[in-house]
């Protein structure tokens, strides 16, 4: 994060975390706030570590960090996470899709992330997964950019990730067609628009997902191929921001609500970095790219 984004930022989220002196003592001064908030998102250091580092007591610093990324994600989740509410807005991403991945009339590609967290009391194996550990799961909406345009977490780690779409709003509204898509009479070739997913979710008139691999013909194979493609910018998506922000390469050992807060605040800065700061936040070498027909498979390249 440049100086400038870090003064940015400190402005919007200062009415938010400001904190008077006391008698008693003085205040945590706001930047020191969110400079160590930024410090436990980018590194994943334990509380006894910021503790020596930052001067602060642990038992502050579980509050100032919780209550520093709400405060992020308030004052960023408008200008940096829009949700689109309109067809136009909806084609406007499309044309990314189709541009950069040659994949025509998707609003974007959706998978979840299993956040890793430590047992949460009398909680049993509610929270415990498939691959062994526990975790809750962040289900996002990435468009052709890597930025995330719909973030849900706090499900358990038990469900999958079809289960989880049924219980956020992005599903709900697309199970009630209440997501102001653009109609087949204006999309290309006059087909439905779509989201893209891997073989976990469920099929759907708006939802694309993978042929299985047993039931695979050239045609099919073709179709796995370029839905995979523009499915994998939010794998991408994922990758840079579990890069950047190493908080998510530790278990995280706070209050549910708060681990919700952690990882709201890790999307909309992902969004806010990927704007501001892009060539250092994620260098070129960190995205995919296509450099034309010698870059695709030769038994795809007819297509």
């Amino acid at each position: 994060m440049s100086e400038d984004s870090f003064n940015v930022l400190l402005a919007a989220v200062e009415p938010y975390i400001r904190r008077q002196n006391t008698q008693m003592r003085a205040a945590v001064p706001v930047d020191e706030r969110l400079a160590v908030t930024l410090r436990f998102l980018a590194t994943g250091r334990s509380m006894q570590d910021l503790h020596y580092s930052a001067a602060i007591s642990r038992s502050l610093l579980s509050v100032i960090i919780p209550e520093t990324c709400k405060a992020i994600v308030s004052v960023l989740h408008r200008s940096y996470m829009t949700f689109p509410q309109t067809p136009d807005d909806w084609k406007e991403i499309s044309r990314g899709f189709e541009e950069q991945w040659q994949f025509p009339n998707c609003g974007g590609a959706l998978d979840g992330k299993h956040v890793r967290i430590t047992q949460p009391p009398h909680s049993g194996s509610f929270y415990y997964n498939y691959k062994g550990y526990f975790s809750i799961i962040l289900m996002t909406l990435v468009n052709a950019n890597y930025d995330f345009i719909s973030v849900s977490v706090g499900i358990n780690g038990r469900v999958s990730d079809g289960g989880v779409l049924e219980h956020t709003d992005f599903g709900e509204r697309l199970k009630k067609n209440k997501l102001a898509l653009p109609p087949n009479s204006d999309t290309t070739e006059n087909m439905n628009f779509v989201f893209v997913g891997d073989e976990a979710f469920p099929l759907h008139p708006n939802l694309l997902k993978p042929f299985s691999q047993k039931t695979l013909t050239p045609e099919r194979r073709i179709f796995n191929y370029r839905l995979s493609r523009a499915r994998r910018v939010v794998e991408n998506a994922f990758g840079i921001m579990a890069n950047r922000f190493r908080v998510f390469h530790t278990a995280l050992n706070m209050k549910l609500t708060s681990i919700d807060s952690v990882v709201l605040a890790c999307c909309v800065l992902h969004n806010f970095l990927r704007r501001r700061d892009a060539t250092a936040y994620s260098p070129p070498q960190y995205v995919d790219f296509f450099n034309g027909p010698g870059a695709v498979p030769w038994q795809y390249q007819q297509l």
